[in-house]
């Protein structure tokens, strides 16, 4: 699980409030403006009209299902509406505004919207994180080693699963915090100041971050070397809570999509990556390569004891989500983490035992 030590407080609190925008919007909403999107009446009442999806561009089963149609095939009478964010805070504004039934966003978004009372279950894990997210840094920055990033300028998505890999890094390798200017970037504002020159590095995931080793850039540390001192670190499918109780079929159906994508993957990878390079602006062997980097996980893995586990028996992930929590407390992020039986109760695991079932079917 996550080995976390308390500490790095120097990260002020109002920064983090300000630019996570979890805690005074996760507070304020209402289930009012979750309601789910109508009823499809041609499927007796039990498939919605619409999901509305908001994916990230990352290289996993999700964008696989978007680019195979996959979804669209195991939801016939359902509109299918994808909508494109840059990062987990962003889909957490979104879930709270009540404008998405369902989303795509790292553990530790997840872990603070779930604190913060937003309405929704973790259902799917989309990957455990390793080299696709990574600190890049430049040649000529003069960064060798993790102790030369003091007095450097590094960019991160604030709240971000690498916005917590970054500071989780900088603890366990004894670097203060404020020793180095940590600024505030999404992937495309990022990648522009790359360019410019105005950053001398990132901890950042695909595409971006190919993109950034391609001009003049080199790996210090990734997620998968920090995975191995046990910060676990994953991107998650989250779904509004009214909208998995009311179309619990409609859930089946596409983790099922999602589970045969994550099949797609492993029987012919290169058809994958091939069917993926559009959405990553990559070609097919640089897109392989970035999806080899993450790990895929099918509906029945997922549904064992060391992840979602069952309604019955909630799975380990709930331990890794309280334990990033409190991290982020220690950061300023949200006033305190709720008991592990809050995270327990956030897992929707009936969907992927319900998918896995039919897959061994």
């Amino acid at each position: 699980m996550i080995s976390t030590k308390l500490g790095l407080q120097s990260l002020k609190r109002r920064k983090f409030n300000t630019l996570l925008g979890l805690a005074g919007v996760g507070m304020a909403l209402t289930f009012s403006a979750c309601v789910p999107s109508g009823v499809n009446k041609a499927s007796g009442g039990t498939m919605p009209e619409e999901i509305r999806i908001g994916y990230q561009v990352v290289p996993n089963a999700e964008l696989l299902a978007k680019a195979s149609g996959l979804v669209e095939e195991k939801l016939p009478e359902t509109k299918i509406s994808w909508i494109k964010y840059n990062s987990g805070g962003d889909v957490n504004k979104a879930m709270a505004a009540g404008e998405l039934d369902a989303g795509l966003a790292g553990s530790v978004p997840v872990s603070t919207g779930i604190a913060t009372d937003l309405p929704y279950q973790v259902y799917f894990i989309h990957d455990l994180i390793g080299d696709n997210e990574a600190l890049a840094v430049r040649t000529d920055s003069g960064i060798i080693r993790l102790a030369d990033i003091k007095g450097k300028t590094i960019a991160v998505p604030f709240g971000s699963t690498t916005h917590f890999s970054l500071l989780s890094a900088l603890e366990n390798n004894g670097i203060d915090v404020s020793t180095v200017n940590i600024v505030d970037m999404s992937p495309d504002q990022t990648l522009a100041a790359w360019k410019s020159g105005e950053i001398d590095g990132s901890f950042i995931w695909h595409p971006t971050l190919g993109k950034m080793l391609d001009s003049d850039g080199i790996v210090l540390t990734s997620a998968k070397q920090l995975a191995e001192e046990g910060i676990i670190t994953a991107d998650l499918a989250v779904v509004n809570q009214e909208f998995a109780s009311q179309y619990p079929e409609a859930m089946t159906q596409y983790v099922s999509a999602l589970d045969e994508a994550v099949e797609l993957y492993r029987a012919d990878p290169q058809a994958a990556a091939q069917a993926v390079s559009g959405e990553l602006g990559l070609d097919a062997e640089k897109s392989l390569a970035a999806m080899d980097e993450l790990v895929w996980l099918n509906a029945e893995e997922q549904a064992s004891p060391k992840y979602l586990g069952t309604a019955d028996k909630p799975g380990a992930l709930a331990k890794v989500l309280k334990e990033s929590a409190e991290f982020m407390v220690t950061q300023g992020a949200i006033e305190v983490a709720p008991e592990l039986e809050v995270y327990n109760d956030a897992l929707y695991s009936n969907a992927v035992n319900s998918a896995s079932e039919v897959a061994v079917k």
